[in-house]
């Protein structure tokens, strides 16, 4: 039955990255669309091979190298784990490629991929969820308990919001998007119902990555599960508000919710995780807009206040909302949950700058001029989206 459930949750995390696909594709230009559905699948094959190779053994100390019969243990049930959270992992890159689309060369990204999750990204998945290195021992004897984060806001969302955040940085603006004399060109969405769709199929997938977190049928809990649809209506309806009706923002409102709600999924009253999931919408469209406007990076999808800054919030506010005081579970600490959410960042800038800062003086990681404005679908896959073109 923990093979089957597992094997359930990781299909509906892998089904996901559709979402994702279908998201960056609504949302760049026509030129850039088979460029975003290209990406997703190869950078999840490499993440797979990443991960089974090196980074799940960093991770957990488990390797695949013995004998078939060793590995139908128990019905296979730690294949299974790996699969589940090789879906987690590969996240990481989908999150990047949405900040740094339009303009990256392929195959250095696919080499930061495999540097990001092989080595980088695991360190700090052992710290969490294996506990590795006595990092949470010592949270527990500072604090009186571990950092929590069931479902990864910080592992997961906020670790590649940051990594995306890195990588816009070292890319560098679109070419055109913003002028000498202060002005910036609009680059809006080409394919609204295709960003819808990856809207939807992120979010009903995220009940999988939420609820089967759980990884066992033993702890499987319907305050996951309500938790993460309240959390998903509030951003939802934050962004509504917040963003005057502006439908990218609507659609991205309970991606933000989802992203925040995930570490104390397990924790919160479900009022709790709406208001947590209110607040992670009103976040995004007010940093989307200053992060665009205002410091002009152009991080196009926006994966840094999506994932990065509503990933952090999460990860603190389930040391807030987790309280009994609050109505939560307990078994929480506030500094705990802030440490560790610091420590996450930390790891992910770190990481992420070493990776894209050598590639970017040795082999390059942007496209040149000529190939950017001919769109990446003609200048690195010789198609575009629709014959017509």
């Amino acid at each position: 039955m923990d093979v089957l459930f597992l094997l359930l949750g990781a299909v509906m995390v892998l089904a996901m990255h559709a979402g994702f696909a279908f998201l960056e594709l609504g949302t760049v230009r026509k030129k850039n669309q088979v460029n975003a559905l290209v990406k997703i699948l190869v950078d999840f094959s490499v993440s797979t091979l990443a991960y089974f190779f090196v980074g799940y053994g960093i991770s957990y100390g488990i390797h695949f190298f013995g004998s078939a019969e060793s590995l139908t243990q128990n019905n296979g049930v730690e294949l299974v784990k790996f699969f589940f959270l090789l879906t987690f992992a590969a996240a990481i890159p989908a999150i990047i490629s949405g900040g740094i689309a339009e303009r990256a060369r392929f195959a250095p990204q696919l080499m930061a991929t495999a540097l990001l999750i092989g080595l980088i990204y695991p360190i700090f998945e052992g710290i969490v969820w294996h506990s590795n290195f006595g990092v949470q021992a010592w949270f527990k004897a500072m604090f009186g308990e571990e950092f929590k984060d069931f479902a990864g806001s910080v592992v997961v969302h906020a670790v590649g919001g940051w990594m995306g955040l890195v990588a816009v940085l070292f890319l560098g603006a679109r070419r055109g998007r913003y002028t000498k004399d202060g002005r910036m060109a609009a680059h809006p969405p080409s394919n609204i119902p295709f960003l819808a769709l990856g809207a939807w199929v992120l979010t009903v997938g995220w009940f999988g990555f939420n609820v089967m977190s759980a990884q066992s049928i033993a702890g499987i809990s319907g305050l996951v599960a309500v938790n993460s649809l309240m959390a998903m209506v509030g951003g939802t309806l934050a962004a509504l508000i917040i963003g005057k009706n502006d439908p990218g923002f609507i659609h991205n409102g309970p991606l933000a919710g989802l992203v925040a709600v995930c570490a104390g999924s397990n924790l919160m009253h479900p009022i709790a995780a709406l208001l947590v999931g209110a607040i992670a919408g009103a976040l995004f469209v007010h940093m989307f807009i200053i992060t665009q406007n205002r410091w002009k990076i152009d991080d196009v999808l926006g994966v840094w206040p999506l994932h990065g800054l509503c990933g952090a919030w999460g990860g603190i506010a389930a040391g807030i909302f987790g309280q009994t005081a609050l109505g939560g579970l307990g078994g929480v600490s506030f500094w705990a949950q802030l440490i560790g959410t610091l420590m996450g960042i930390s790891i992910a800038v770190a990481g992420s700058t070493l990776v894209y800062y050598a590639l970017k003086r040795t082999i390059g990681i942007r496209l040149n001029a000529e190939d950017e404005f001919m769109g990446a679908d003609l200048s690195i896959h010789k198609i575009s989206a629709t014959a017509d073109d």
